[in-house]
């Protein structure tokens, strides 16, 4: 009815696919549909996700930039090596879909949601040829918001990194703290600078590590409203009828 966006565009056609394998691949032909075979070859036993990484990156430098920082988002989300090497040409066996058969959310990234069926990706160089007609709809700035989505979208990494700075801020206080105590032991004087930045860094990191300890809470409930599946099942054995 409407354009929601390529990834929830892609989802709709994944529930709607028939078959064992499922492909897919922009329609500007960057992505050459004689090159499937190859990610059909890579889909063996053994293996459920295959990606299409192009031999070279057919854009400029600050796109690039911009895709690097966007695969490095995907990695923290996926929390997968392979998350470097994800294309939009890519190739995954229709069962993995169940993983994610519930998922209502707007905010939509395939390549996370294949991480909560499989862990078995592979990536296999094919070409990528420029675009011939129109500009991509993916900017710098739309590779930048599509990465703060996936972050705070399908990551608890920014509610988690709370905790990690206030205890860092609270153990900088204390050694400064153990200077200060230090010094005044042995020289009788206590310096009012590094003293009162101690106080300051103790105080500031533990309400820090407290709104941590309440993000760590919320990511629990982030993650459940996430209707990530509790388990997949790739096979049923039949039982004998001996």
């Amino acid at each position: 009815m409407r354009n929601y966006g390529q990834h929830n565009a892609l989802l709709a056609g994944i529930r709607a696919a028939r078959g064992e394998s499922i492909v897919t691949l922009d329609d500007d032909l960057q992505h050459p549909p004689e090159e499937i075979p190859k990610l059909l070859a890579a889909l063996v036993e053994g293996t459920d996700v295959v990606y299409g990484t192009p031999r070279r990156l057919p854009h400029s430098v600050a796109r690039n930039f911009a895709s690097w920082v966007t695969k490095l988002a995907l990695q923290k989300a996926m929390g997968a090596a392979t998350a470097r090497q994800v294309s939009a040409f890519r190739c995954f066996r229709a069962r993995l879909r169940d993983a994610f058969a519930d998922y209502r959310s707007p905010f939509v990234s395939i390549d996370v949601m294949l991480t909560w069926a499989t862990t078995r990706f592979v990536a296999v160089p094919v070409e990528h040829r420029p675009r011939e007609i129109g500009a991509s709809q993916y900017t710098v700035r739309r590779l930048a918001r599509h990465a703060l989505t996936m972050l705070t979208g399908f990551s608890t990494v920014p509610l988690r990194l709370a905790s990690l700075i206030g205890f860092s801020f609270t153990l900088v206080g204390f050694v400064v703290l153990g200077f200060v105590i230090t010094r005044y032991l042995i020289q009788g004087s206590v310096p009012g600078f590094p003293f009162l930045a101690s106080i300051i860094a103790i105080f500031a990191g533990a309400q820090l590590f407290a709104l941590g300890i309440m993000g760590e809470y919320l990511a629990r409930m982030h993650v459940r409203l996430m209707d990530q599946p509790s388990y997949t099942i790739a096979d049923v054995a039949e039982p004998s009828s001996e």
